[in-house]
C-alpha cells in the first residue's frame, strides 16, 4: 500500500490512550446516574439498561434515544463532564511518537463526543498529528445517530473524505467496528496494546479474525503496513 496516499482512520479511547484508567469507569458511572434520574429507575436497573442498550446496539445512547426520546446532546454532555480527565490521561510515548511519523493523512474517528475528544488529543499532546477529528455528535445521517460499527457512516466518512474506502484503514480496539469495516471494504487494524487492561478478566480472543488485516501492539508497526 502506498502509505502516502492512505487515510488513516483512529479510534480513540483504548487505542490511543489506556480509557480503562482515564474514563470508562467514570463514564459507564454517569451514564448509569443519567439513567437513574432521567427514566426514573433504580441503580441496578438503570446499570442493567445502560449495558443492554450498548449490547443491542453498540451504543447505550442509541437506546435512550430510540425508546425513552433522550435527547443525544444532553446525555453526551452530563456523562462525559469528567473533573479531572487530564491528570488521569495515559498514552504510550513510542506510539504516540510513531503516529506523529505516520504518512498520508490522519482522521480520528470515535463515538466519544467532540469536547471529550479534544480534551484526550491534548493531554496526549496530539491536538496537531491528526487532520481532523470525526465524533459521534457527526454521526447523523438523515438526523438519525449512526455511530460505529453503522457500516453507512463508515461510507459516508470516506465519502466526505473524498476517497474510496480501499483507501483507507480503521485502527481501533473493537473488533465488532473492525468487521463493519472490512464490509464497506476498509482495511483493518486491531489495536492491542490496551486491551488485557480494557477486559481484564474476560475471554481474550487469541487469533486474528479473518477481517482483521492486522493486530498490533505498538502504533510504529503501521510504517510498514
Amino acid at each position: 500500500m502506498n502509505t502516502a496516499r492512505t487515510v488513516w482512520l483512529f479510534d480513540l479511547d483504548n487505542t490511543l490512550h489506556d480509557a480503562s484508567r482515564a474514563s470508562l469507569p467514570h463514564i459507564n458511572r454517569g451514564m448509569t446516574e443519567f439513567i437513574v434520574r432521567e427514566l426514573g429507575v433504580s441503580e441496578p436497573e438503570a446499570d442493567a439498561l445502560r449495558r443492554h442498550y450498548w449490547l443491542r446496539y453498540g451504543a447505550t445512547l442509541l437506546g435512550l434515544v430510540r425508546h425513552h426520546g433522550v435527547r443525544a446532546a444532553h446525555f453526551l454532555h452530563d456523562t462525559h463532564l469528567l473533573p479531572g480527565l487530564e491528570a488521569r490521561v495515559r498514552g504510550h510515548a513510542h506510539d504516540l511518537h510513531a503516529l506523529r511519523r505516520l504518512r498520508g493523512r490522519r482522521y480520528l474517528l470515535t463515538n466519544a463526543p467532540a469536547a471529550y475528544a479534544l480534551r484526550v488529543l491534548e493531554a496526549l499532546g496530539l491536538a496537531a498529528a491528526f487532520d481532523g477529528v470525526i465524533a459521534v455528535d457527526q454521526m447523523r445521517m438523515f438526523g438519525t445517530l449512526r455511530p460505529k460499527p453503522d457500516a453507512r457512516m463508515l461510507r459516508w466518512v470516506a465519502a466526505g473524505l473524498s476517497v474510496p474506502p480501499a483507501r483507507c484503514v480503521l485502527v481501533e480496539d473493537t473488533l465488532e467496528h473492525l468487521a463493519s469495516a472490512r464490509r464497506v471494504g476498509m482495511r483493518t487494524v486491531w489495536m492491542q496494546r490496551w486491551l488485557g487492561m480494557a477486559r481484564a478478566g474476560a475471554a481474550r480472543p487469541c487469533r486474528r479474525p479473518l477481517y482483521v488485516d492486522r493486530r498490533v501492539r505498538r502504533l510504529a508497526a503501521l510504517h510498514d503496513f
